[in-house]
């Protein structure tokens, strides 16, 4: 899937109603209005965006990576996917997609997992696991409400076999995916902080996310 769809020219900078900087290797959390859309930047390229999306006044509803492969009948995220919640309702549609594909499958890093595959040395490394854990606590949630995430600008390519390896991005500078909400949502980022493996060009930097209302 490499639709691309071009972002609506009356959505400017000065009529966002949230324009949010967030530092390289930091979580992040909003919510996003039924109506409003949302652009995620990834400002200075090659930055994985983990990303999970919660119901808003019901957060046992939740992203799921399997509904929405389902629904599109596909492995990636692009213009057109409507992401779908645990109980199958479709939570947001991606409007817009400057980059081509977003990856669901490889998950977000953790301080185990870093240990797994790169050594003892990388244990106390931060992690997205960890952003994702200490920003869902600001809303009542632990561990266990931490599911498989939306890796958007990550490059994870699936072989025929089913194989997948995480290689360098393809997002550019400026490239940014714009998702509008079917339902208000809570989202959650964890701007990726991994320096082991090229998924941020080892290299972690800053992204950005910005809040229109609907009739922007």
């Amino acid at each position: 899937m490499t639709a691309f769809i071009q972002t609506a020219p009356f959505r400017t900078l000065e009529n966002a109603v949230e324009d949010h900087v967030i530092p390289a290797e930091k979580p992040f959390s909003t919510v996003i209005r039924k109506g409003q859309t949302a652009r995620i930047e990834d400002s200075y390229g090659q930055q994985a965006i983990d990303t999970l999306f919660y119901r808003a006044d019901d957060t046992s509803e939740r992203y799921s990576s399997q509904e929405t492969m389902r629904a599109q009948n596909g492995a990636y995220l692009s213009a057109g996917t409507k992401i779908q919640s645990s109980e199958g309702r479709t939570m947001l549609t991606i409007t817009a997609d400057s980059c081509g594909r977003h990856d669901t499958a490889a998950g977000a890093c953790s301080c185990e997992s870093n240990t797994v595959r790169f050594g003892h040395g990388t244990k106390y490394l931060h992690a997205c696991r960890d952003n994702f854990v200490a920003e869902v606590a600001k809303y009542g949630m632990g561990k266990r409400d931490i599911v498989p995430n939306i890796n958007f600008f990550m490059n994870v390519p699936i072989s025929p076999n089913g194989g997948m390896t995480i290689v360098d991005g393809i997002s550019a500078p400026g490239d940014y995916v714009e998702l509008k909400a079917e339902m208000d949502v809570l989202m959650v980022i964890s701007n990726c902080p991994q320096i082991n493996n090229p998924c941020n060009g080892f290299d972690p930097t800053p992204i950005r996310v910005l809040l229109w209302n609907e009739e922007a």
